[in-house]
């Protein structure tokens, strides 16, 4: 997602109907696990954890890249630097393959994961955002309510799904995480993630992460960036022109 400021009222949070019979959204906090070095030049738009390394989509146009990183010295082992015209967005291993999204460029990068080479293209229409997928599909967030669902072999959208808090519509979805059957989101310009039920859209729970990283830097941007170590059950975030990335628990919020 760009680095832009805009008004609330350019960015509106829609007003549906989903029905008022679903629970309420559950409230959770965090707890502080271990921290880790992060590039504070490091743009973080696609975040994820594969054995033992950490593989990150950075944007900004003439500063984007898709990077291999050690977890637990934040080296850079292995980058590759995406043409000035375009701006980095969200990504996802499948596989031995990588897929990377663009932001308005309405193209995204398929590379060989040993290596890095670029093997092949592919297009979609609206904005990329975010970036995550399954053993059976891709989720892509695009800046809006909706999450698009794509068949993991043809990239072929199968059907779409609004994110939303009971009657609340909300947008600007970014980075995507599936952690333990449900959709973890970034929402922009926010303190919190977002729990999702990837079949119909619902917000599960929030998780407020408010104060996660205290004496920022002026360069610091937004909170963007979630990885899950599947095999260790350990949960990580960022965020753009961060200098840590945290390990972090997830624990009930008391009222």
């Amino acid at each position: 997602m760009r680095r832009i400021f805009l008004t609330l009222a350019v960015l509106p949070i829609v007003l549906l109907t989903f029905g008022c019979g679903a629970a309420a959204p559950q409230e959770f906090t965090y707890e502080i696990v271990h921290t880790y070095p992060h590039d504070p030049t490091a743009f973080t738009e696609g975040l994820e954890y594969r054995e033992g390394f950490l593989y990150e989509s950075t944007g900004m146009n003439g500063q984007s890249s898709l990077r291999k990183v050690k977890l637990e010295t934040g080296e850079v082992v292995q980058r590759f630097d995406l043409m000035p015209d375009y701006f980095g967005e969200g990504m996802t291993v499948i596989g031995d393959k990588i897929l990377q999204l663009t932001y308005q460029t309405h193209l995204g990068f398929i590379y060989n994961r040993k290596d890095f080479q670029l093997e092949k293209t592919f297009t979609y229409t609206g904005e990329g955002w975010g970036l995550t997928s399954d053993s059976k599909q891709i989720y892509m967030s695009d800046g809006t309510s909706e999450v698009r669902i794509w068949d993991r072999q043809t990239l072929a959208e199968k059907m779409r799904i609004t994110v939303h808090d009971g009657d609340n519509q909300i947008s600007n979805v970014n980075e995507l995480e599936l952690v333990e059957g449900e959709l973890y989101a970034n929402i922009w310009r926010t303190e919190r993630l977002a729990r999702i039920s990837p079949t119909d859209g619902r917000v599960l729970g929030w998780i407020d992460l408010f104060g996660i990283l205290p004496d920022r830097p002026p360069q610091a941007d937004v909170l963007n960036g979630i990885a899950y170590d599947a095999v260790e059950k350990r949960l990580f975030v960022t965020g753009k022109y961060w200098p840590k990335l945290f390990e972090i628990k997830v624990v009930p919020k008391q009222r």
